[in-house]
């Protein structure tokens, strides 16, 4: 399975600036937020980007892009009828091909020297199945992402067969109904923020449209209709991703770039002499 298309979600009205924020990357370059996140797709050899945006705002997305531009389609969410609306703006784009999916909100930095999107398309390829990323996460903070249940793959580290996904769980539905053979007490599979989906994603967002008199459509709901229909696994990551939208996510990114850039050695030592004279 090739997959050659990626799409991007920022039409939320939390995530409309954040796209826009400027960030001084691994090696030392100011870039705008969405820029990296073009490049995380770039990194994983897909080169057909689709940004799902809230009407108006393709103009100051293309200008923060720069020579990215010629890469980037911008489509529209005319009304703000949820994430998997957004999502499902996005089927003229995908048509009948399989795709990566990023959230506008998080960045991403490996620590494997391998870009993220770059193993989780490579793994959906060999597999040629839908893929989500995931991470083990403590009960606490499960009412913050979609959650997923199911069983460890035979044989393979770090992968399970997806057969439950719930978005924002309590921490009773979770255990009721999410728990992980082999996980650590108290914990869960999150969403990491990244998937590759299959055109059925589509088909399903369309049905759950159609379906609820408001027209809002919720990718949880599909995706655990996914997982019944055709094989659906998760790829547990040992990687970083930050939420951008949160309090201080902004810093926490920046800091997280700078921690894992060439500059890494200074920028500790800076935060030494700030805490040392903080604690004067």
């Amino acid at each position: 399975m090739k997959i050659l298309k990626a799409v991007i979600t920022s039409a939320g009205p939390g995530q409309r600036k954040l796209p826009l924020q400027t960030l001084v990357d691994k090696e030392g370059r100011e870039k705008s937020f969405l820029e990296l996140l073009i490049e995380e797709v770039l990194a994983a050899g897909i080169n057909e980007i689709c940004i799902v945006v809230h009407p108006g705002d393709e103009t100051p997305y293309g200008q923060v892009i720069g020579e990215y531009a010629h890469d980037v389609t911008f489509l529209p969410q005319e009304k703000p009828l949820g994430y998997g609306h957004a999502l499902y703006t996005a089927r003229p784009f995908t048509g009948s091909d399989p795709f990566l999916h990023l959230v506008g909100d998080h960045l991403y930095i490996n620590r494997s020297g391998e870009s993220c999107a770059k193993q989780l398309v490579d793994f959906a390829g060999k597999h040629e199945c839908a893929v989500s990323a995931v991470q083990p996460t403590r009960e606490s903070l499960i009412p913050n992402f979609g959650v997923v249940g199911g069983t460890r793959m035979q044989g393979m580290k770090n992968v399970y067969q997806i057969g439950t996904v719930i978005e924002k769980p309590t921490p009773t539905v979770a255990e009721q109904e999410l728990l992980v053979p082999g996980l650590r007490a108290g914990h869960y599979l999150c969403f990491f923020g990244m998937h590759v989906l299959t055109p059925s994603v589509m088909d399903l967002l369309e049905k759950e449209q159609k379906k609820n008199k408001d027209g809002r459509t919720d990718l949880s709901t599909a995706l655990n209709t996914l997982a019944r229909m055709e094989l659906y696994l998760a790829l547990e990551m040992n990687d970083l991703r930050y939420d951008m939208g949160e309090k201080y996510g902004l810093l926490k990114a920046q800091l997280a770039l700078a921690l894992h850039g060439k500059e890494r050695d200074r920028v500790l030592n800076e935060l030494v002499e700030f805490f040392a004279l903080k604690d004067e």
